[in-house]
């Protein structure tokens, strides 16, 4: 590279000149994250209590309470259909039950003028408690006290994990909004 060229500037402020973000990554990026997280639950190991957490509806209520207005309201249905066929759950629960979360965050964030991360974990732990107690209702197996304590350290699980959720969201939005240089 020759001396005068712009892309051979390596100081402060010239290495940043002329360069936006990628818009492909910039829409795909929330999408992405959360069909991966709806996917990642199969890998890990098979128990006979649940224990992993639903990791694309941690992603789904970190991508929405971190980044409000990014995606559409109707965006439950579609990322709902993904992990339906992922999750073990009866067909249509996840499209139905993050439909209405999707429909229960812009209410509670139209009734509230200010936000706080307390605000937003508080949200997704009543939203993660809502839809664990409905896949355990709905789950086909004979609901009995002794399940309903088996599925206390998934429900705990899932409400601490939020926050790093929420983080991982924070990192994965820095990236997404990136400036790259054209080839």
């Amino acid at each position: 590279m020759e001396r005068n060229d712009p892309r051979a500037r390596t100081d402060a402020y010239g290495s940043r000149i002329n360069r936006s973000h990628s818009n492909m990554l910039a829409n795909a990026m929330p999408w992405a994250s959360i069909m991966v997280a709806s996917i990642l639950p199969v890998f890990p190991i098979a128990t006979a209590l649940p224990v992993v957490p639903p990791l694309g509806l941690l992603m789904l209520l970190g991508w929405r309470l971190v980044r409000p207005g990014l995606l559409p309201v109707w965006a439950g249905l579609p990322l709902g259909l993904i992990d339906d066929l992922f999750s073990g759950q009866p067909f249509g629960f996840a499209m139905f039950v993050w439909s209405l979360i999707m429909l229960a965050i812009e209410v509670v964030e139209m009734r509230l003028p200010w936000r706080a991360f307390w605000q937003d974990w508080f949200t997704a732990g009543l939203l993660i408690v809502g839809y664990l107690f409905a896949g355990w209702l709905l789950s086909g197996a004979q609901p009995t006290i002794h399940s309903l304590v088996a599925l206390v350290p998934q429900l705990v699980l899932t409400i601490l994990l939020f926050p790093i959720a929420a983080r991982f969201v924070a990192m994965l939005d820095r990236f997404r909004l990136t400036r790259w240089r054209a080839l």
